[in-house]
């Protein structure tokens, strides 16, 4: 099955370090707007479907980010979630401007900002900014942090003791495999000590490189969801594997499916299961949603 192993770019350290400031500034000047609008009571609409929501936040904090980064690196372009793709700059912004709008929306504190910098298709920089918890977890081409202090994070070597973030299954992988990855879940609940359904892939994969949670993965993810995130686990020492339906080979951050853990995790059974679900979809001819 086709895979990759993400990897920093080869752009220099002192870009990089300069790419990851740019956007910690960009993620905290979008904090307090987010914090005053969290827990208000806010209005979200509904995009793709009901489980998929936006409110007035995610365009202006998107809007705002957008403005600031401009201005600090104005070599830049823009693929966001709310506002396409935008710009011809060498420096390419890769931004979810909320990452866990449900939860968002609905008063859970667990949501974040992901702003990534990619140079030739490459990540070289990214955050993910709590701005709930206040924590700002950033990854250039020297490491990765947390708050400015290195992330070394230690992974259970056994999986009876491993823990495991994920929004799988979600409504449209049910749509997709049906009782099979209703039944993945429950594979993944036996096998490890605890398994949550956050619902915020940049959030759990800053978990994991954080060393707060062992293992993540998901399913027909979206760049803006996993660039900053991908970034972060690799540069904390831990490995994110990116699955695709087709034999291209593409920047790990471009596949649609990734099973990220942090550094001597038994992740066995994880592995098992991205495994088989991506073989019966591909083996079924499905190639994933449209981005």
């Amino acid at each position: 099955m086709p895979e990759q192993t993400s990897s920093p770019s080869p752009a220099s350290v002192q870009e990089s370090a300069h790419l990851r400031q740019s956007a910690e500034d960009a993620a905290r000047g979008v904090g307090d707007l987010l914090r005053k609008a969290f827990r208000s009571g806010l209005s979200a609409d509904t995009k793709r479907n009901h489980h998929d929501l936006v409110t007035e936040y995610d365009h202006a904090s998107e809007r705002r980010i957008t403005e600031q980064l401009s201005a600090a690196v104005p070599d830049s372009r823009f693929r966001g979630e709310e506002g396409g793709v935008h710009g011809s700059g060498r420096v390419e912004w890769i931004i979810d401007p909320i990452d866990g709008t449900s939860n968002f929306a609905h008063g859970v504190a667990f949501f974040c900002i992901s702003i990534a910098a990619a140079v030739d298709g490459e990540v070289v920089a990214g955050v993910v900014y709590d701005p709930i918890a206040s924590l700002m977890f950033a990854a250039d081409a020297d490491g990765a942090y947390l708050d400015g202090a290195p992330l070394r994070p230690v992974a259970a070597a056994d999986e009876r003791q491993g823990s495991v973030m994920t929004d799988f299954p979600s409504s449209e992988d049910i749509a997709t495999d049906g009782p099979v990855c209703l039944e993945a879940f429950a594979e993944l609940v036996t096998a490890y000590s605890t398994v949550r359904r956050k619902v915020s892939g940049a959030l759990e994969l800053a978990h994991v490189a954080a060393g707060w949670t062992d293992i993540t993965l998901g399913f027909d993810t979206n760049p803006w969801d996993v660039a900053a995130g991908a970034f972060l686990v690799t540069q904390s020492g831990g490995t994110y594997r990116a699955f695709e339906y087709d034999d291209v080979t593409r920047p790990a951050h471009e596949a649609p499916t990734y099973l990220a853990h942090g550094p001597g995790a038994d992740a066995a059974t994880a592995t098992a299961v991205v495994e088989r679900i991506m073989a019966g979809r591909r083996a079924a001819g499905y190639r994933g949603k449209s981005r």
